[in-house]
C-alpha cells in the first residue's frame, strides 16, 4: 500500500502521495490476512530501516532549521506571488515567469515533504511512544501553518483565463508542468473562496487529522486475550490463518470481544469523519459522496461504477463459488468466518526465511526486467525496509514515497509465510514505481491510486507466477493456487464490498448519526452479499468494520485495489501473449508518474478501462484459476 504524508497538504499540492492507513495501506486487505508468528530465529536477521537519508533523529538540529526555512520560504513565496499570477501569465514572458514560480513551489514541497515524511515514518515505527507521537503532532502543526501561505497559488491559477494560460504554456518551461496544471484546473469547479480554503486547511489538523490520530492511537493500544496470551492487533489477526481451528476461533472471538468493548470510540470516529466529509463535499459542490476520491484518482465516476457493477455481478462466480469449493475441501457445507483464510488441510506449512523471500522476489523481478530488479535490490542493500514485528509498530504494510530528493521506505510486519512474501513483492512494486517516477519532480511524481495499485499488484503477480512455476508437488501447487485466488478475492471482492459499505454509511450519515448497531448491520449485509452462503458468519463478526483503517484515513480508497487487480490481470494476459517489448512499455508507464491519464498509460497495451469488457477480462482470470482448482478435486 501507499501511505499518506504526515500532514495535510495544501490544495496546490495536487496529487499528493496517496493515503493508506497510518495510512495504514496498512491495507485492510493485508493486515487481515496473515498467520501465526514465526520464531525470529527461523526468519533470520530482519532489516530495520535507516532513516538518516532524511534526518539523523527526532532531535536532529537540521529539523528545526528546515522547519524554520520552510516557514520562511512559504512566507516569501506568498509575498512574491500572491495577487500577481494573472499579471505574470499575461505578460510578455508569462510562461517563463510562471515556470520559475512552480520551480520554487517544487523546492518548498520537497523540503516540507522531507520533514513530514520523516515524522510519519518515525511515528509508525512505534505509535505508542509519547515522544514520537508528540514529534509527529508538532510537525503536523508546523507544516500545516507554514503551508497555509501556499494555498493562494492553485486558487489564483484557476482564475486565469484558459486562453491566457494556454499561451503561457506554449513556452516549454511552463509546458513541462502542463499535466500538473491541468490536474489543478480540474479542481476549479470545487474551489472555494480563498479565506474559506485557508480555514479548511488550518483546521484540518484539529479536525480530520486529529481523528485519524485518535484512531491510530486506539488501534495501537488494543490488546486481545488469546488463551493465556495478551496480544496486539497484528499478531492476533495473524492467528486467523493458524492451522488449528481452535486457535483461529479463539483469535476471532478475542478480536470481536475487544472491538465490541471499543465500539463507542470507533462509532464516534466514523460518524465524525463521515460528517466532516459531508460538510466539505457540500461546500465544494460534489454531487456524489465518492466524487472527491474519483477526482483525486483522476478516474471517471462511470469507470468506477462499471468496475463495481462488474465485480458485484461476479460475486457468485468468484467468492461464492470458491468458498463453496473450500468448504468441500474441509468436508463441510459451510465454513465459519474465521476459517475463510485457513490453510488447506493436509498441506505442510513452512516458514520462509527473509533471505529466501528476498531472493524469490528479486529473481521474479529480474526475469521480467533487470532494471526493476536493480532498483528493488537497493531497498535491501541500503536499508529502505523495516521488516520486524515490534510492540507499538503500525500494523500491515506500506511503501512511503517520501520526496524525489530522497527515496521511498517500506514498512512490513514479516512473519515468514507465503503471503508475507507476496506482501514484500507488493510493496516493492510500489517502491520501484516511486523511484522510477521521482524524476518527474515533487509536483508530478505522485501517481493516482488506481495506477499506483497496478504497480504493486503486478509485482505480486510476477512473484506468484515464478513460485508456481517452480512448484512440482501437486498439494503445494494446489495450496499456492488457492492462496492466490484468496488474495485476489480479498483484493477485488472484499475491497468492492468495503466500498459498498462506505457508500451506505456515508449516505445514511447525511440524515443523522449511525448507531454502532446500525454500522454493524450494514457491515453484515455487505459481507453476506460478497462472501456468499458457504461462509457462516458467526456472532462477533459484525464488529470487524471497526479496525479497517482505510475507512478512516482515505474514504473510498478501497476500490483502487480492485481497479489495480483487474487491470493487472488484463496486463498480464497481454504479457503472456507477447513478451517482446512489454517490459520496456511497462517500465515507461511507471516512469510517467502522475503526468499521464490512465487511458493514455494503457493505450500502448491495447487496453481501455472505459470498455465494460475490460473488467470482465480481468475477472475472467480469477474464474479460470478457480476452475483449475475445481479440476484438482
Amino acid at each position: 500500500m501507499l501511505t499518506k504524508t504526515a500532514a495535510p497538504r495544501p490544495k496546490n499540492f495536487a496529487k499528493a502521495p496517496a493515503k493508506k492507513t497510518p495510512a495504514k495501506k496498512a491495507s485492510a486487505k493485508r493486515s487481515a490476512n496473515r498467520t501465526k508468528p514465526a520464531k525470529p530465529a527461523a526468519l533470520g536477521a530482519l532489516p530495520e530501516w535507516d532513516l538518516s537519508a532524511l534526518y539523523a533523529g527526532i532531535g536532529a538540529p537540521e529539523i528545526k532549521r528546515d522547519l524554520a526555512r520552510a516557514d520562511a520560504d512559504c512566507n516569501a513565496f506568498e509575498e512574491r506571488y500572491k495577487g500577481k499570477l494573472a499579471a505574470l501569465a499575461g505578460g510578455p514572458d508569462g510562461g517563463r515567469a510562471l515556470a520559475a514560480a512552480l520551480k520554487e513551489l517544487e523546492a518548498i514541497d520537497d523540503l516540507m515533504g522531507r520533514i513530514a515524511s520523516f515524522a510519519q515514518l518515525v511515528y509508525t515505527g512505534n505509535t505508542t511512544d509519547p515522544a514520537r507521537a508528540k514529534f509527529f503532532g508538532d510537525v503536523q502543526d508546523q507544516i500545516t501553518t507554514s503551508s497555509s501561505h501556499l494555498l493562494f497559488f492553485s486558487l489564483e491559477l484557476n482564475k486565469i483565463a484558459n486562453e491566457v494560460l494556454e499561451r503561457a504554456m506554449a513556452d516549454p518551461a511552463l509546458g513541462h508542468y502542463r499535466p500538473w496544471i491541468e490536474d489543478v484546473r480540474k479542481e476549479k469547479p470545487y474551489q472555494l473562496e480563498d479565506r474559506i480554503e485557508q480555514l479548511f486547511h488550518e483546521k484540518s489538523v484539529t479536525g480530520q487529522a486529529a481523528w485519524n490520530r485518535l484512531f491510530d492511537d486506539t488501534i495501537a493500544g488494543l490488546r486481545f486475550k488469546v488463551g493465556a496470551k495478551t496480544l496486539a492487533i497484528e499478531p492476533t489477526l495473524n492467528l486467523l490463518q493458524d492451522r488449528a481451528e481452535k486457535t483461529r476461533r479463539t483469535a476471532a472471538e478475542a478480536l470481536a470481544k475487544t472491538f465490541k468493548e471499543n465500539l463507542r470510540t470507533f462509532t464516534l470516529i466514523t460518524n465524525t469523519l463521515a460528517k466532516d466529509k459531508e460538510i466539505s463535499d457540500r461546500w465544494r459542490g460534489f454531487s456524489d459522496i465518492a466524487d472527491a476520491r474519483h477526482l483525486a484518482n483522476r478516474v471517471e465516476r462511470e469507470v468506477v461504477e462499471a468496475l463495481v457493477s462488474a465485480v458485484r455481478d461476479a460475486y457468485p462466480r468468484l467468492s461464492h463459488r470458491y468458498y463453496a469449493l473450500k468448504a468441500r475441501w474441509f468436508g463441510r457445507k459451510r465454513l465459519a468466518h474465521w476459517d475463510r483464510n485457513a490453510p488447506l488441510p493436509d498441506v505442510p506449512m513452512r516458514t520462509i526465511p527473509w533471505l529466501e523471500a528476498k531472493d524469490t522476489v528479486l529473481s521474479a523481478y529480474g526475469a521480467f526486467s533487470p532494471r526493476m530488479a536493480n532498483i528493488a535490490e537497493r531497498f535491501f542493500a541500503e536499508r529502505w525496509i523495516d521488516a520486524p514485528v515490534r510492540p507499538g509498530k503500525a500494523p500491515g504494510a506500506f511503501s512511503h514515497p517520501t520526496v524525489p530528493s530522497a527515496h521511498p521506505y517500506i514498512l512490513l510486519n514479516y512473519q515468514g509465510k507465503t503471503r508475507d512474501v507476496m506482501t514484500l513483492a507488493h510493496e516493492l512494486g510500489h517502491g520501484v514505481h516511486q523511484v522510477l517516477a521521482a524524476p518527474n519532480g515533487a509536483l508530478m511524481a505522485p501517481t493516482p491510486l488506481t495506477v499506483a495499485e497496478t504497480a504493486s499488484v503486478f509485482g505480486e503477480m510476477l512473484t506468484f507466477r515464478r513460485l508456481l512455476d517452480a512448484t512440482t508437488d501437486p498439494k503445494q501447487r494446489k495450496a499456492m493456487l488457492a492462496g492466490k485466488v484468496e488474495d485476489m478475492i480479498n483484493t477485488v471482492v472484499r475491497q468492492v464490498a468495503f466500498y459498498t459499505f462506505e457508500r451506505e454509511v456515508h449516505g445514511e450519515r447525511k440524515n443523522g448519526e449511525l448507531t454502532a448497531d446500525r454500522l454493524c448491520e450494514i457491515w453484515l449485509s455487505v459481507q453476506r452479499e460478497s462472501l456468499g452462503p458457504a461462509i457462516d458468519i458467526k456472532p462477533g463478526y459484525e464488529t470487524f468494520w471497526a479496525y479497517i483503517g482505510h475507512f478512516i484515513h482515505a474514504p473510498f480508497y478501497v476500490y483502487a485495489y480492485a481497479f489495480g487487480d483487474c487491470l493487472v490481470n488484463s496486463l498480464y494476459a497481454v504479457y503472456e501473449k507477447s513478451h517482446r517489448g512489454f517490459a520496456e512499455r511497462y517500465v515507461a508507464m511507471l516512469a510517467a508518474g502522475g503526468t499521464r491519464h490512465h487511458s493514455e498509460l494503457l493505450e500502448p497495451f491495447g487496453l481501455d478501462a472505459r470498455d465494460p469488457a475490460f473488467w470482465q477480462g480481468g475477472l475472467g482470470m480469477i474464474e479460470r484459476m478457480i476452475a483449475e482448482l475445481e479440476g484438482m478435486g
